[in-house]
């Protein structure tokens, strides 16, 4: 089998050394189409391969129709908003993510988000310290769990929200459990938002949830943009000098922030949550190791689509 690993954005060598040992072990062929630049080399490469590993990487209808011995596309990290479920589904074609192997990567920055924030971006001013403060985890899955496991460390007190995870798992986690994301943010002074992105979640984090956030609140995003409503991020921020936003990818409003909210945001430079050397291993290396499953024993435990 040919197992394409299709990447603008490369795997670092060390990834692609490992994911070659996988497939190689596997008896399959690995072919490389790294740091292309327009989608007819995506194109190209994809029309003889059996299997795909992705990163952020669109996989479209017009790619799948390109592919026509495609059997199964891995995206090397959890989110897969840049995968076309019904796409895939129409032509035969299995999708998977690799959910968790990034997720140490992720909350370790959203605690870099908040430590530059709070110490005024090493300035020298004056700061303030995060243990006895509140912090409510907006989700409580791989992230949440691992951000949790931190906030413990620095002696905070964890808050969490989500309706499908039990409260003993929660308590397991070191978080007390929230019955309501409006008692979540208004007990929190820190939010952390682990939410995936789909059509429940798109702007579902707005101006009423904020609104009754306690003094000095700051709000980070590390999951997806889209999961804002911006014009509610807005007016609280208009309304409240005391409010902060830190994310991990920019908002569609990012000129408003910089003209008016200059020392209350942070945004990173490109979306760099899975952004760590021990993350891209990871994440690549679970990638092909679920494709060389699938190919020996059909196992087809992170499906996404149906």
């Amino acid at each position: 089998m040919k197992i394409l690993v299709a990447t603008e954005k490369a795997f670092a060598p060390a990834a692609i050394k490992l994911i070659r040992e996988v497939i190689d072990a596997a008896g399959h062929q690995l072919t490389l189409l790294e740091n292309y630049k327009d989608v007819s080399g995506l194109l190209a490469a994809v029309a003889d391969a059996d299997a795909m590993i992705v990163r952020s990487d669109m996989v479209t209808f017009q790619v799948l129709d390109a592919a026509k011995k495609l059997k199964i596309v891995v995206r090397a990290g959890a989110g897969y908003d840049n995968l076309d479920l019904p796409a895939f589904t129409a032509h035969n074609v299995i999708a998977m993510n690799t959910p968790g192997q990034n997720s140490n990567a992720v909350a370790e920055l959203v605690f870099e988000l908040m430590l530059y924030q709070i110490r005024c971006g090493f300035s020298g001013k004056t700061g303030t310290e995060l243990r006895g403060k509140t912090i409510g985890l907006h989700g409580f899955g791989n992230v949440g769990k691992y951000v949790a496991d931190i906030a413990r460390g620095l002696g905070m007190d964890i808050y969490a929200y989500d309706p499908f995870v039990s409260e003993r798992v929660m308590k397991n986690n070191s978080a007390k459990q929230s019955i309501n994301l409006a008692e979540l943010y208004n007990k929190c002074q820190y939010i952390s938002i682990h939410l995936p992105f789909n059509e429940i979640t798109r702007r579902s984090v707005g101006y009423d949830l904020l609104k009754t956030m306690p003094y000095n609140a700051v709000l980070v995003n590390t999951a997806r943009k889209e999961v804002m409503d911006e014009n509610g991020l807005l007016k609280i921020l208009e309304e409240r000098p005391d409010f902060s936003y830190l994310a991990d990818v920019e908002p569609d409003c990012k000129a408003v922030f910089e003209e008016k909210y200059k020392g209350r945001f942070i945004f990173t430079a490109k979306k760099m949550g899975a952004q760590t050397e021990e993350a891209n291993i990871n994440a690549g290396v679970a990638a092909a190791r679920q494709i060389a499953d699938y190919f020996k024993t059909g196992n087809e435990k992170y499906r996404l689509n149906k």
